[in-house]
């Protein structure tokens, strides 16, 4: 059997867009004599369509587009991704499932069981669980189709799991000889090698191959990464989709040939793949093309104007410098020689005008880091920033460019940031990396020559806010509170967990 995967890059409500796509890839696959080719969870609509569900008129009009994908198979089988309506009076009023067509036929629908509500997934909101398992007869195979988190739940494979039945090992036991699991996996660091082990794992004890295809894309906070897997009767990954790109690609199920490409997905330069695709599906799905950050001369910003200019193109990316009093000459001079060397296009708009008329107007004092009322510093540099963020606001209103914010991770954390100030923007591109993961980019991006000036790399960090002001007088050094971050929001540990691991009280 010839296998094709249709791993594409849906955006949320663009029927016509979607449908387009999914019949060129059908095309591809009929000039590549495949028997079957397969799509990735709700392809049709886009998985994460949220509220998007709950509209009568999307109830109604979810089955329209699978018309012209219908007509569009004659000789060969395909599977799509695709939400339907559920027609009894009680229960959500959606079902999400995958449709299979056969020769320019509806054979019928194979209805996702367990619904995922923890991390980004909010299933039971919007769909109701299939209440059947069936198997597909497809040539000489008996096809077994479970949607995504169905597949999910192997005994032998995971220590803990969140369902008591399994779906998939059901598909199994009614006597699948060929299991097809259609997804929408977001990114996480290793979660391409923990999927080729779990793929390869259920096709070795079942001894049936397993077609596994994901979604790729940026979809506001989340990023789908594709890296869809074929894994023949034996365990062996035959095929392994690229990450972070779109990919028709055939392959015959009983070659025999290992694909060694499994990713581990949890270096630097994934992260940095998966970010870059994160810009230009955000600013793309959005409307725009061109983008526009405030530059301090520290690495934050450097970075997320590095990623831009790679995801956007350097032509369309403004890089606005805005030195306050307190602004030095170095991260002047940094930022102007990072817009040099990138090739963005950079702006200087100084507030230190408009601050001091805003602090007279306040009756605020000087800052100081010295001063007998936090709370009084804290307002006069939270001014600054504002006045920084007021500026950005009305350059992308004013030229229609996508403002991208360049908190990361660890500040943001710990509420070093000012709301209304370095918090504006449409999207925060860094705000899921930590501090220590920045410089990793940083150090990527300069692997074979110096894009980002290594001033601002060896630079102690700084906001600028205050005469003398350096970030690790209100954080912990970056390096020692890192892990500590990691351990409580990555690996859920208790305060007592990572105190006993050797972190300080």
């Amino acid at each position: 059997m010839r296998i094709t995967i249709g791993q594409i890059n849906t955006t949320n409500g663009d029927y016509e867009g979607n449908t387009a796509k999914i019949l060129a890839a059908i095309e591809q696959a009929k000039k590549d004599r495949s028997d079957l080719i397969v799509f990735p969870e709700v392809t049709i609509q886009g998985y994460t369509s949220l509220d998007w569900f709950l509209d009568y008129d999307v109830i109604r009009s979810s089955l329209d587009p699978l018309d012209k994908i219908v007509a569009a198979t004659e000789g060969l089988t395909a599977i799509v991704g695709t939400v339907r309506p559920n027609d009894q009076a009680t229960g959500r009023k959606l079902f999400n499932s995958a449709a299979l067509i056969r020769n320019r036929t509806l054979l019928g629908f194979a209805d996702k069981t367990l619904l995922p509500e923890y991390d980004v997934f909010d299933d039971p909101r919007y769909f109701e669980p299939g209440r059947e398992r069936r198997l597909f007869n497809l040539d000489h195979h008996r096809l077994g189709i479970a949607v995504c988190e169905d597949f999910w739940n192997d005994k032998t494979f995971w220590k803990q799991r969140l369902y008591a039945n399994d779906p998939a090992e059901e598909l199994i036991q009614m006597g699948a000889n060929l299991l097809v699991s259609i997804n929408a996996s977001p990114f996480n660091k290793g979660k391409m090698k923990i999927r080729c082990e779990m793929v390869s794992h259920r096709a070795k004890v079942a001894g049936l191959p397993i077609i596994f295809v994901n979604l790729i894309g940026g979809n506001d906070g989340v990023i789908f990464d594709g890296s869809s897997i074929v894994s023949d009767e034996k365990g062996r990954i035959i095929l392994q989709a690229p990450a972070f790109e779109e990919f028709i690609g055939t392959i015959d199920l009983d070659c025999g040939e290992p694909d060694t490409r499994c990713l581990p997905g949890d270096d630097i330069e994934t992260v940095r793949q998966a970010l870059v695709l994160g810009i230009r599906d955000y600013a793309q799905k959005n409307g725009f093309s061109k983008a526009v950050l405030g530059l301090s001369g520290g690495l934050d910003s450097a970075v997320v104007a590095t990623l831009a200019a790679e995801a956007l193109g350097a032509e369309n990316v403004l890089a606005v410098m805005m030195p306050s009093p307190y602004t030095s000459r170095g991260s002047t001079e940094d930022s102007l020689e990072l817009g040099r060397r990138l090739g963005v296009q950079t702006l200087e708009r100084p507030i230190g005008e408009a601050f001091h008329t805003l602090r007279n107007e306040l009756g605020l004092p000087e800052p100081s880091i010295r001063s007998s009322s936090r709370a009084l510093e804290n307002a006069v540099e939270n001014l600054q920033s504002r006045l920084r963020g007021n500026i950005l606001m009305t350059i992308s209103n004013a030229e229609n460019r996508l403002l991208l914010s360049t908190g990361n991770k660890s500040e943001l954390a710990l509420g070093y940031c000012t709301l209304y100030g370095d918090t504006n923007g449409g999207l925060a591109v860094i705000g899921d990396v930590l501090k220590t993961e920045v410089y990793e980019l940083a150090r990527l991006y300069n692997r074979d020559r110096e894009l980002i000036p290594q001033s601002i790399i060896d630079k102690r960090p700084s906001a600028e806010l205050a005469p003398g002001q350096f970030d690790d007088q209100s954080l912990p050094a970056y390096d020692k509170l890192d892990p500590i971050l990691k351990l409580y929001f990555e690996q859920k540990e208790s305060p007592e967990e990572i105190i006993a691991a050797g972190h300080n009280a």
